[in-house]
């Protein structure tokens, strides 16, 4: 990855207007930061939530509070607990997330 050279900057996710992602259960409160082509969100999970799509795109994902499970197209079964990160890449394993109790993630792609 190469970063452009934009200023440095402190952002506070709290004053960013979130976008409400329904899923087959629950939903997902997206706030988001740009940097040219790179998104940068504050991601929580409501408790139940049951990702509405297989998604091939590559992420970085930090789980800073809660837990989540995720779950590749072949049937492999992950979970993602407090303080670690998991990577994937573009078009390389398709997943979708799930969360029993709900989960604040940080996520860069």
């Amino acid at each position: 990855m190469t970063l452009s050279p934009f200023p440095f900057s402190i952002t506070d996710f709290n004053t960013i207007e979130p976008e409400i992602h329904q899923g087959i259960t629950g939903f997902a409160e997206w706030r988001i930061l740009h940097r040219d082509n790179i998104r940068i969100r504050l991601v929580t999970y409501s408790p139940d939530y049951l990702a509405d799509h297989w998604c091939n795109k590559g992420h970085i994902i930090f789980c800073a509070e809660g837990e989540m499970e995720t779950e590749l197209h072949n049937g492999e079964k992950h979970l993602l607990q407090k303080g670690q990160v998991y990577t994937v890449g573009d078009n390389a394993d398709a997943h979708r997330s799930y969360s029993k109790n709900g989960c604040v993630l940080f996520i860069v792609d």
